[in-house]
């Protein structure tokens, strides 16, 4: 009789210390972008240490297959004075205790839970269990139960938050029932408990350029009962207390509720790039908690540079060189047609060299690669033409205003996707081996994708190039880069085609040839485009050879097929640098220098028609009876040629 009473005792004890904490509150879905999702758990007493426990989220969906696909660590972690731990974004009020992305949580059928386990023993793509399982909340926004979840979480009840875009969340009632009523996070359900006095920092803009002066206001809910003393960070990554001046300890006077201090922002001479800093409230004790945090605002630096070479609206030509390696392409001479084609496969997709990138390392790729020449600290964005701040990358699903990446051979239409490990950044330095037949490594290839505007992007979706012209108020100066970046994937990997006209549900096959042969002939690689074909070739070890050979498309899909093919003269004897073509734009006198010796020059108009051929002297310059416009220059000499573009005003 004994033993079995000491069995029991150890059985209450072991169920008394598993059901110290439970999910309280749930709000899976917020309107617009769900920026306001939380968890709430609460432990049955106060500053509750969380140690050897671990919350896990579940996708109830079809492809979610009922396994986790996010895992919080609790260790470290404790409750507050009312037993409260608040998880969210840092759009939450109140600020919560600890910080997850926007819009994570699912919005059902899904569930979340809290085991005695570690997160190790939750990897992405756990099936959901019972095992070590303290509490669970299956939860849905009016979708249908998911029976199979419930039953993994021994759950007999699917709780529903409302429709979609509702302004509820789901609260456990002190009977462990649930009602889904006005999110109240961070208080207890039933109003009870301490009530928080909560501080709001406020600032009257977001973005100020260095030199500017701006004050950040602290507001208290309520007055308070004795003088506030605290301080703050403004400090981020490269911002320190360098970069500005101003008091950051601070204090509220006994009976009243704000306090404010003045930043100025140092104007220096460094090209730090734009810069965030973040205002942190570092030292608050309960009751006084933080209303909201983390508060970032853009430092605009002054000090950008602008290349040498123009941006794509206004090219430049000549300026940058090619980093290719010398005779990178000396094994295509002489070849045509299949053997040509392989031998340039050969060339960019050699495994035993080429290397592929992480797609989230494409960010920082494009952050060099598609660097707006005219500041140093916005990216030039496709499609749109224009630049726009490098700091304004997207990262929720808010894509107003930010910029992304556009893969231009799209991924629905080439078959190739993430990977868990394409989350990761880990550098130039961290690579995958690739060949040919490495398609999934299409998603990553840089010389693929573009910095695009996030709207723009989606207005473009997967369709092909000739029913998507791009916007109609820009002038088309990506169409030759696009045209490239695209005939480049078909070489760079087995399965990829451009082919003729529009075709539907076909893997693998993008359109239009006919436009891109196009696009390409009449929008010359320019100097902006070499510049990023050699930032790639820093990363990937590879290059796009038609920006570099632009003659080689003809060889292999326009007028020159079954020829075959030679290079073009030496970069030392004759190239883009060499021969000089000023002013441009241009009135219609053209100067020239570095002309060879029995040269010709034929001016073509964009739409590809010849005007006229010219002989002129070595140096020497041509008057042109011209209307205004943009025109080819073809210098042909010994049967090689080089094109320049040039406006005439």
């Amino acid at each position: 009789m004994k033993n079995i009473i000491t069995i029991l005792v150890f059985q209450w004890i072991g169920l008394m210390s598993f059901g110290q904490i439970v999910i309280n509150e749930l709000d899976c879905d917020t309107p617009s972008i769900d920026n306001k999702e939380f968890v709430e758990l609460k432990s049955d007493v106060p500053n509750f240490t969380m140690d050897g426990y671990v919350l896990v989220f579940f996708n109830g969906s079809s492809s979610g297959g009922d396994s986790s696909y996010f895992t919080i660590d609790l260790d470290g972690l404790t409750t507050d004075v009312n037993g409260l731990f608040l998880i969210g974004s840092a759009s939450v009020i109140p600020f919560p205790q600890f910080l997850i992305p926007e819009n994570v949580i699912q919005n059902g059928a899904d569930a979340v839970a809290i085991y005695q386990a570690s997160d190790f023993d939750f990897p992405e793509g756990t099936l959901a269990t019972t095992t070590n399982l303290i509490d669970a909340l299956v939860y849905d926004t009016s979708d249908s139960n998911d029976a199979n979840l419930m039953a993994l979480l021994g759950e007999t009840e699917q709780i529903n938050e409302g429709s979609s875009n509702n302004t509820n969340s789901i609260q456990r009632n002190n009977d462990g029932t649930y009602t889904s009523t006005t999110p109240t996070p961070r208080q207890l359900n039933d109003g009870s408990g301490v009530i928080f006095n909560a501080i709001t920092v406020s600032v009257g803009q977001f973005q100020y350029n260095e030199g500017e002066t701006f004050d950040i206001t602290f507001t208290a809910d309520t007055d308070v009962t004795s003088d506030l003393n605290f301080n703050i960070s403004l400090s981020n990554e490269g911002f320190d207390s360098s970069d500005f001046s101003g008091l950051t300890s601070l204090t509220i006077p006994i009976g009243q509720n704000a306090t404010s201090t003045t930043i100025t922002l140092n104007d220096d001479v460094n090209n730090e790039g734009d810069e965030v800093l973040i205002i942190k409230m570092l030292d608050l004790v309960e009751p006084i908690i933080p209303a909201n945090g983390n508060i970032k605002v853009r430092v605009v630096d002054n000090d950008f540079t602008i290349a040498p070479y123009g941006i794509p609206t206004n090219p430049t030509f000549g300026i940058v060189n090619s980093t290719q390696p010398s005779g990178y392409y000396n094994s295509l001479d002489g070849l045509s047609d299949a053997a040509l084609r392989q031998a340039l496969q050969d060339i960019i997709a050699d495994p035993n060299s080429v290397r592929a990138q992480t797609y989230a390392d494409v960010v920082d790729i494009l952050k060099e690669a598609d660097q707006n020449p005219a500041n140093s600290n916005q990216v030039w964005l496709l499609y749109v033409e224009e630049g726009r701040a490098k700091l304004d990358f997207q990262t929720t699903s808010n894509s107003t205003g930010k910029w992304n990446r556009e893969h231009t051979f799209p991924r629905s239409r080439g078959g190739f996707n993430d990977i868990e490990e394409d989350e990761i950044a880990d550098g130039v330095d961290v690579f995958w081996t690739t060949k040919a037949d490495s398609l999934r490594h299409g998603n990553s290839d840089a010389h693929a994708l573009r910095a695009a505007d996030g709207p723009e992007n989606s207005t473009r979706n997967n369709q092909h190039y000739g029913q998507y012209t791009g916007p109609f108020t820009t002038q088309g100066s990506f169409y030759g880069d696009v045209a490239r970046s695209v005939l480049y994937m078909e070489i760079r990997y087995n399965g990829l085609q451009v082919v003729n006209g529009f075709p539907e549900g076909t893997t693998g096959e993008l359109g239009d040839l006919v436009t891109l042969l196009d696009w390409h002939r009449n929008d010359p690689p320019d100097d902006y485009e070499m510049n990023r074909n050699n930032v790639v070739y820093n990363w990937q070890f590879n290059r796009n050879p038609f920006i570099d050979q632009p003659d080689l498309v003809e060889y292999i899909w326009g007028v020159n097929v079954g020829d075959p093919w030679v290079q073009p003269l030496a970069l030392d004897s004759f190239s883009t640098q060499d021969v000089i073509l000023y002013p441009n734009p241009s009135s219609g006198r053209i100067y020239i220098k570095g002309l060879p010796n029995d040269s010709q020059i034929e001016i073509f108009s964009l739409e590809g028609r010849k005007l006229e051929t010219i002989f002129p002297d070595s140096n020497t310059y041509l008057d042109l009876k011209l209307s205004s416009g943009v025109y080819l220059f073809k210098i042909v000499s010994e049967g090689k040629s080089i094109v320049k573009r040039i406006v005439i005003e």
